[in-house]
């Protein structure tokens, strides 16, 4: 991604933790460590910035609700319902909606215990 692209800070998006589950004793080497699972919700004309990176931070995404645009290496992509995505240590991204109603994905990610 360019040095150069600048998104817009956090604004419009609500995100609810579903679910999280400790993977220090479920799978050996991952203490520290949770999975969860999210419900966001990014309004028309919300943003989930600025740009972000997915290295140590795993995860895959679905779309429920709307279309939700994902800004990576200076081109948009539009991802609608039904339609998922990995976000991996490669992955450095935002997001947006610039549809008229609010775009809802599950986020599932891979996360160190707070």
């Amino acid at each position: 991604m360019s040095t150069e692209e600048v998104a817009p800070e956090t604004r419009g998006v609500t995100v609810n933790l579903l679910a999280a589950v400790d993977l220090g004793p479920e799978i050996e080497g991952m203490a520290g460590r949770h999975l969860r699972m999210r419900l966001v919700t990014i309004e028309p004309g919300g943003v989930f910035g600025p740009i972000h990176d997915h290295k140590g931070r795993p995860g895959t995404v679905y779309i429920l609700q709307g279309t939700i645009t994902d800004h990576r290496n200076g081109v948009a992509t539009d991802y609608g319902p039904g339609v998922g995505w990995p976000e991996d240590r490669n992955t450095t991204h935002w997001l947006e909606n610039r549809g008229t109603i609010p775009a809802v994905e599950i986020s599932v990610d891979i996360v160190r215990q707070e």
